[in-house]
């Protein structure tokens, strides 16, 4: 099977209403509209420490469904996870989307889709300070920590370490090939 490839836009840390912006031009771009959408709790957080991936995607177009994105999405983290010896991470069953260590998510994920073509994403707590979640109920789940890779690790983990190994397991979960650019629209 040929592989695709998929552009990373490579923003670093900017304000997330600025990768927001970014993100409704390149849904513009795709030709579809961006909707408002609630996807899991009142509240989210994005901040400092995050590696945070909004993946633009026509799932039509890669003949996924849906659910099965999500998943890859999960499956990808995971592969990341045991990259960096993380053996225990793992998925759970859905209303507890994302990828866990024990009972406190690692990595929040929450996607919108309309006319096939995804937005938002997820947001992987590398170095994160994990104080901010203590004023929310992270994705409206009772009872359910936050934790960071540098927690579950022991040493501090900078989103830059992260991201190389993040997009090798990107294009190996999604079977494609991954194509720097620096506009949207390019």
């Amino acid at each position: 099977m040929s592989r695709r490839a998929v552009r990373v836009l490579r923003l670093g840390a900017v304000p997330y209403a600025e990768a927001l912006r970014v993100q409704e031009r390149c849904v513009a771009a795709a030709r579809a509209a961006l909707v408002a959408a609630r996807r899991g709790g009142h509240i989210t957080f994005h901040g400092p420490g995050q590696l945070l991936a909004f993946p633009v995607l026509d799932l039509r177009r890669r003949r996924l469904p849906l659910r099965a994105y999500v998943a890859g999405l999960e499956a990808l983290v995971l592969r990341l996870c045991r990259r960096l010896g993380l053996r225990s991470a793992r998925a759970l069953p859905p209303p507890c989307t994302g990828v866990w260590m024990g009972d406190s998510k690692l990595c929040a994920i929450g996607v919108h889709c309309g006319n096939h073509i995804t937005s938002h994403g997820l947001a992987l707590n590398c170095c994160t300070d994990l104080s901010w979640f203590e004023h929310i109920v992270p994705c409206g789940l009772e009872g359910k920590g936050v934790t960071s890779l540098s927690r579950e690790l022991g040493h501090h983990v900078a989103v830059s370490h992260v991201l190389e190994p993040f997009l090798d397991s990107f294009q190996e979960v999604f079977e494609c090939t991954l194509v720097s650019s620096e506009e949207p629209g390019d």
